[in-house]
């Protein structure tokens, strides 16, 4: 069996990322895009909670301090979660960077060694390129470190999409508590893509 790791990537020919004007500069913490995000959201019960900055380069940083709650096998992060800290960091990247809403289309990920209950992951990610509405981009997680071992390494294709994809699909409760949230002035660095 082939590890992805050994496939290229992005898989086919792109165009270097496109940082948009008004991404935020390296230094910046980043708020969560929602407050109820399982993954950036300070209101979800049992959500990741990860926090987000801007690094030289134009690199996202993210944590993901591993609970109790994240366990799958005893002691150890599920699978499954690791997984959606690492969707979450990578589409943080495409978001704030280009500044335009997407989904994701693929993700793929490597494990590499356990995270234990209690450790810190340290998830560095890059947007590789794009091609038409095809983002690519690709992270690896630090254990307990910035430069710790890698735990874990992943890598995702991200569509953009029109913001109707959201007010079609989305709970038009949990969307009107997003216009809320972002029209509230100490809040000036959520994002101005979501609906």
């Amino acid at each position: 069996m082939v590890s992805y790791t050994a496939q290229p990537w992005p898989p086919i020919e792109t165009d270097p990322p496109a940082i948009h004007e008004k991404a935020p500069t390296p230094g910046t913490k980043l708020q969560p895009h929602y407050t109820e995000c399982f993954g950036c959201g300070d209101e979800q019960p049992g959500g990741l909670r990860m926090s987000t900055e801007v690094a030289d380069s134009y690199v996202i940083k993210s944590t993901f301090d591993v609970t109790r709650e994240h366990q799958g096998a005893p002691g150890l992060a599920h699978g499954g979660l690791l997984a959606c800290a690492f969707d979450e960091a990578l589409g943080t990247a495409v978001g704030q960077l280009l500044r335009k809403p997407a989904v994701t289309g693929k993700l793929e990920t490597d494990f590499r060694q356990p995270v234990p209950v209690g450790s810190t992951l340290y998830i560095h990610v890059r947007v590789d390129g794009t091609s038409g509405r095809k983002v690519y981009a690709s992270a690896s997680g630090h254990l307990d470190a910035e430069d710790g071992p890698i735990a874990v390494k992943a890598r995702a294709l991200f569509v953009i999409v029109d913001m109707e994809h959201f007010t079609a699909h989305g709970d038009e409760d949990a969307l009107e508590k997003l216009r809320d949230s972002a029209k509230k002035a100490a809040q000036p660095q959520r994002w101005d893509i979501n609906p």
